[in-house]
Protein backbone atom coordinates (compact mmCIF):
# COMPACT_ATOMS: atom_id res chain seq x y z
CA UNK A 1 0.00 0.00 0.00
CA UNK A 2 2.36 2.36 1.11
CA UNK A 3 2.45 5.65 3.28
CA UNK A 4 -0.64 7.72 2.00
CA UNK A 5 1.18 10.99 2.62
CA UNK A 6 4.18 10.62 -0.07
CA UNK A 7 3.72 11.60 -3.57
CA UNK A 8 3.94 8.85 -6.30
CA UNK A 9 4.05 8.87 -9.97
CA UNK A 10 1.45 10.19 -11.89
CA UNK A 11 2.95 9.44 -15.34
CA UNK A 12 5.36 6.44 -16.58
CA UNK A 13 8.32 6.77 -18.41
CA UNK A 14 8.67 5.44 -22.17
CA UNK A 15 9.77 1.91 -22.79
CA UNK A 16 12.26 2.78 -25.00
CA UNK A 17 14.42 5.86 -23.71
CA UNK A 18 16.32 6.67 -26.74
CA UNK A 19 13.69 5.90 -29.83
CA UNK A 20 14.76 9.18 -32.05
CA UNK A 21 11.19 9.98 -33.37
CA UNK A 22 9.45 9.83 -30.39
CA UNK A 23 12.35 12.33 -29.04
CA UNK A 24 11.73 14.71 -31.48
CA UNK A 25 7.80 14.93 -30.92
CA UNK A 26 8.52 15.20 -27.49
CA UNK A 27 10.76 18.00 -27.92
CA UNK A 28 8.06 19.59 -30.14
CA UNK A 29 5.71 19.55 -27.64
CA UNK A 30 7.50 20.84 -25.27
CA UNK A 31 8.78 23.99 -27.18
CA UNK A 32 5.36 24.65 -28.78
CA UNK A 33 3.38 24.15 -25.39
CA UNK A 34 6.10 25.79 -23.25
CA UNK A 35 6.19 22.80 -21.14
CA UNK A 36 8.89 22.16 -18.39
CA UNK A 37 10.01 19.17 -19.45
CA UNK A 38 9.11 15.91 -21.01
CA UNK A 39 7.63 14.49 -17.61
CA UNK A 40 4.71 16.87 -18.44
CA UNK A 41 4.09 15.06 -21.82
CA UNK A 42 4.20 11.36 -20.06
CA UNK A 43 1.97 12.98 -17.70
CA UNK A 44 -0.64 13.77 -20.65
CA UNK A 45 0.12 10.35 -22.21
CA UNK A 46 -1.00 8.63 -18.89
CA UNK A 47 -4.31 10.75 -19.33
CA UNK A 48 -4.90 10.24 -22.10
CA UNK A 49 -3.65 5.82 -21.33
CA UNK A 50 -6.08 6.00 -18.68
CA UNK A 51 -9.18 7.09 -20.84
CA UNK A 52 -8.34 4.70 -23.47
CA UNK A 53 -8.20 1.67 -21.11
CA UNK A 54 -11.97 2.59 -19.78
CA UNK A 55 -12.79 2.91 -23.38
CA UNK A 56 -11.76 -0.58 -23.96
CA UNK A 57 -13.08 -1.86 -20.91
CA UNK A 58 -16.25 -0.48 -22.01
CA UNK A 59 -16.59 -2.40 -25.55
CA UNK A 60 -14.85 -5.47 -23.84
CA UNK A 61 -17.79 -5.27 -21.61
CA UNK A 62 -20.33 -4.81 -24.61
CA UNK A 63 -19.09 -7.79 -26.39
CA UNK A 64 -19.15 -10.21 -23.26
CA UNK A 65 -23.23 -9.59 -23.75
CA UNK A 66 -23.65 -8.12 -19.92
CA UNK A 67 -26.32 -5.94 -19.18
CA UNK A 68 -27.09 -3.10 -21.63
CA UNK A 69 -28.43 -0.54 -18.83
CA UNK A 70 -24.64 -1.40 -16.88
CA UNK A 71 -23.16 -0.97 -19.91
CA UNK A 72 -25.02 2.52 -21.28
CA UNK A 73 -24.40 3.98 -17.41
CA UNK A 74 -20.98 3.33 -17.77
CA UNK A 75 -20.29 4.99 -20.80
CA UNK A 76 -22.71 7.96 -19.81
CA UNK A 77 -20.18 8.72 -17.01
CA UNK A 78 -17.18 8.62 -18.91
CA UNK A 79 -18.69 10.64 -22.01
CA UNK A 80 -19.62 12.76 -19.37
CA UNK A 81 -16.66 13.08 -17.53
CA UNK A 82 -14.60 13.85 -20.25
CA UNK A 83 -17.09 16.25 -22.13
CA UNK A 84 -17.05 18.41 -18.69
CA UNK A 85 -13.34 18.82 -18.76
CA UNK A 86 -13.39 19.79 -22.11
CA UNK A 87 -11.76 16.76 -24.01
CA UNK A 88 -15.15 15.61 -26.18
CA UNK A 89 -17.58 17.36 -27.89
CA UNK A 90 -21.10 17.12 -27.60
CA UNK A 91 -22.19 14.27 -29.73
CA UNK A 92 -19.09 12.00 -28.65
CA UNK A 93 -18.71 8.65 -28.69
CA UNK A 94 -16.88 5.74 -27.31
CA UNK A 95 -14.42 5.40 -30.79
CA UNK A 96 -13.92 9.56 -29.88
CA UNK A 97 -12.35 8.51 -26.45
CA UNK A 98 -10.10 5.73 -28.62
CA UNK A 99 -9.02 8.46 -31.37
CA UNK A 100 -7.63 11.26 -28.57
CA UNK A 101 -4.53 12.79 -29.20
CA UNK A 102 -1.82 14.40 -26.41
CA UNK A 103 -2.45 17.54 -27.94
CA UNK A 104 -6.18 17.43 -27.03
CA UNK A 105 -4.93 17.27 -23.45
CA UNK A 106 -2.62 19.44 -23.29
CA UNK A 107 -4.77 22.51 -24.49
CA UNK A 108 -6.77 21.87 -21.86
CA UNK A 109 -3.97 22.77 -19.77
CA UNK A 110 -3.92 26.74 -17.63
CA UNK A 111 -0.85 27.30 -19.29
CA UNK A 112 -2.07 26.88 -22.72
CA UNK A 113 -5.13 28.59 -22.16
CA UNK A 114 -4.07 31.54 -20.37
CA UNK A 115 -1.48 31.74 -23.60
CA UNK A 116 -4.37 30.89 -26.38
CA UNK A 117 -6.69 34.07 -24.23
CA UNK A 118 -4.08 36.00 -25.31
CA UNK A 119 -3.19 37.32 -21.61
CA UNK A 120 0.34 36.56 -22.04
CA UNK A 121 2.96 36.84 -25.04
CA UNK A 122 4.24 33.46 -24.98
CA UNK A 123 3.44 29.93 -23.34
CA UNK A 124 6.76 30.54 -21.24
CA UNK A 125 5.06 33.90 -19.86
CA UNK A 126 1.79 32.26 -19.18
CA UNK A 127 3.60 29.63 -17.01
CA UNK A 128 5.41 32.62 -15.47
CA UNK A 129 2.36 34.45 -14.82
CA UNK A 130 0.73 31.25 -13.36
CA UNK A 131 3.41 30.30 -10.77
CA UNK A 132 3.90 33.45 -9.87
CA UNK A 133 0.24 34.40 -8.77
CA UNK A 134 -1.44 36.15 -11.49
CA UNK A 135 -3.98 34.39 -12.74
CA UNK A 136 -7.06 33.78 -11.49
CA UNK A 137 -9.87 30.94 -12.44
CA UNK A 138 -13.67 32.08 -11.54
CA UNK A 139 -11.72 34.52 -8.92
CA UNK A 140 -10.02 32.02 -7.45
CA UNK A 141 -5.87 32.03 -7.66
CA UNK A 142 -4.39 29.11 -9.41
CA UNK A 143 -0.36 28.51 -9.48
CA UNK A 144 -0.32 25.56 -10.88
CA UNK A 145 0.31 25.59 -15.51
CA UNK A 146 -0.78 21.86 -15.30
CA UNK A 147 -4.35 23.03 -13.71
CA UNK A 148 -7.04 20.84 -16.24
CA UNK A 149 -9.13 23.76 -16.78
CA UNK A 150 -13.21 22.52 -17.15
CA UNK A 151 -15.22 23.53 -19.91
CA UNK A 152 -17.32 25.89 -17.76
CA UNK A 153 -14.55 28.06 -16.22
CA UNK A 154 -12.87 28.38 -19.51
CA UNK A 155 -14.19 32.01 -19.93
CA UNK A 156 -13.30 32.82 -16.36
CA UNK A 157 -9.93 32.87 -16.81
CA UNK A 158 -8.52 36.13 -15.75
CA UNK A 159 -5.68 38.50 -13.93
CA UNK A 160 -6.01 37.88 -10.02
CA UNK A 161 -7.38 40.71 -8.45
CA UNK A 162 -4.71 41.72 -6.23
CA UNK A 163 -2.47 41.24 -8.81
CA UNK A 164 -0.44 44.08 -10.47
CA UNK A 165 -1.56 42.74 -14.14
CA UNK A 166 -5.16 43.08 -13.12
CA UNK A 167 -4.60 47.23 -13.60
CA UNK A 168 -5.14 48.28 -16.97
CA UNK A 169 -1.76 50.26 -16.45
CA UNK A 170 0.92 48.64 -15.79
CA UNK A 171 3.62 48.33 -18.61
CA UNK A 172 3.55 44.90 -19.29
CA UNK A 173 0.28 44.40 -19.80
CA UNK A 174 0.54 46.74 -22.55
CA UNK A 175 2.81 45.37 -24.57
CA UNK A 176 0.95 41.55 -24.14
CA UNK A 177 -2.52 43.57 -25.53
CA UNK A 178 0.18 45.32 -28.20
CA UNK A 179 0.95 41.39 -29.14
CA UNK A 180 -2.13 40.60 -29.04
CA UNK A 181 -3.99 42.59 -31.58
Amino acid sequence: MGYPGKNHKKYQTPKRPFEKTRIEEESRLVIEYGLRNKREVWKAHSYLRRYRKAARDLLALMSTGADSAVFESKKGELIGHMQRIGLLGPDADIDNVLSLKVQQELERRLQTLVYRQGLARSPKQARQLITHGHIAVNGKRINIPGYRVPRVQETQISYYGKSPFSDGVHAERARITRVGK
